[in-house]
C-alpha cells in the first residue's frame, strides 16, 4: 500500500523518550510518499535527553534513516523546532542532511489557499509565563504517561488495539477543555492577522480540523498519544489521519509487524 500526498504534517514525535511511538510513525512514512513532509515541532525532546532518563530503540534510528531517504528521494523536508528540541532554533535558515530548519513555514495549498505552519507553542502561556505551573504540569504529565505505557503493554499482551489511556483521561478534564479551545482561538486570530486562510499547529497532543468563519484551523496531534498526521491532497483537501487508532496493528515487545494496518480520514474542504 502506498499512500500519495502534496504535503504530510506530522509534529510532537518526542524522539528520546520511552512515550514516543516511533515504530507507528516509521510505519506510516513507510507506507507513504509525499512532495513536501513538515516536521512541526518537537522531533526530539532535548529536555529529557538533558535529564539523562532517555530512551533510544533500533526503531527510532530506523525512523531517522527512513526521513533521510525521503529528503535523498525527492522529498522536502522541512523541519520546524517547537519548544523541547528549541536547541535546533539556533540553525534557522541552514539545510542540514537536506533537511530545511525554519522558525515557521508559509506555503500555497494546491487550491489556492495562504497556509501557515508554526508549532503552537507561541500561543502557550503557560510554557512562556510560568515555569511553577509548567513544571507541576510536566509531573503530572510524567505520571500519566506512565501509566499509559502500562496500559499499552497491557493492551499488547491481551491482544487488543491501540487505546491512548493519557488521551482518554486529558479529554475528561475541563481545565484541558478550556486551554484547547483558548490554544485554538490564539492560532485562529494570529492566523488572520497574517492574512492566512489556514494555519496548522501541533504542540498541545491535541489533534483537530475544522473551519470557522472563512479560517481552516488545523492541529496534526502527535506521535505520543494521537498517533495522527495532517495530510494535503493533491486538490487541496487537508485531511487528518488517525494512523494507529482502531487499527488492525499490533506490535510484538521487539516493534515487529504482526498485521496490516488500516487508516481513519476525517476531511474538510
Amino acid at each position: 500500500m502506498s499512500l500519495s500526498y502534496r504535503m504530510v504534517v506530522v509534529s510532537d514525535v518526542h524522539l528520546g523518550t520511552p512515550a514516543a511511538r516511533a515504530e507507528y510513525l516509521l510505519d506510516f512514512l513507510e507506507h507513504v510518499s509525499a512532495e513536501t513532509l513538515v516536521l512541526n515541532g518537537d522531533l526530539f525532546d532535548i529536555w529529557k535527553m538533558r535529564s539523562h532518563r532517555w530512551s533510544w530503540p533500533a526503531c527510532k534510528t530506523r525512523l531517522l534513516q527512513r526521513l533521510m531517504d525521503m529528503a535523498a528521494g525527492g522529498t522536502r523536508i522541512v523541519y520546524i523546532p517547537g519548544n523541547h528540541d528549541e536547541f535546533f532554533r539556533d540553525y534557522l535558515g541552514l539545510s542540514i542532511g537536506g533537511v530545511e530548519v525554519v522558525r515557521e513555514w508559509q506555503c500555497r495549498l494546491a487550491d489556492g489557499r495562504r497556509a501557515l505552519v508554526l508549532h503552537g507553542d507561541e500561543f502557550d502561556g503557560v510554557v512562556r509565563h510560568s515555569r511553577l505551573l509548567k513544571g507541576l504540569g510536566n509531573v503530572g504529565y510524567e505520571l500519566l504517561m506512565g501509566l499509559d505505557r502500562v496500559n499499552a503493554w497491557w493492551r499488547r499482551r491481551s491482544g487488543r488495539g491501540y487505546w491512548s489511556l493519557a488521551r482518554a483521561v486529558k479529554q475528561q478534564v475541563p481545565g484541558a477543555r478550556s486551554y484547547i479551545g483558548k490554544f485554538e482561538a490564539a492560532a485562529c486570530h494570529h492566523a488572520r492577522e497574517r492574512g492566512a486562510d489556514v494555519v496548522i499547529c501541533g504542540h498541545i497532543h491535541h489533534p483537530n480540523l475544522f473551519r470557522r468563519d472563512g479560517l481552516t484551523y488545523a492541529n496534526s496531534g502527535d506521535w505520543v498519544e494521537a498517533c495522527t498526521a495532517l495530510v494535503e491532497r493533491h486538490d487541496g483537501q487537508l485531511e487528518l489521519l488517525r494512523w494507529a487508532e482502531e487499527s488492525a496493528r499490533l506490535l510484538d515487545a521487539t516493534g515487529e509487524e504482526v498485521a496490516g494496518s488500516t487508516i481513519r480520514r476525517r476531511a474538510v474542504p
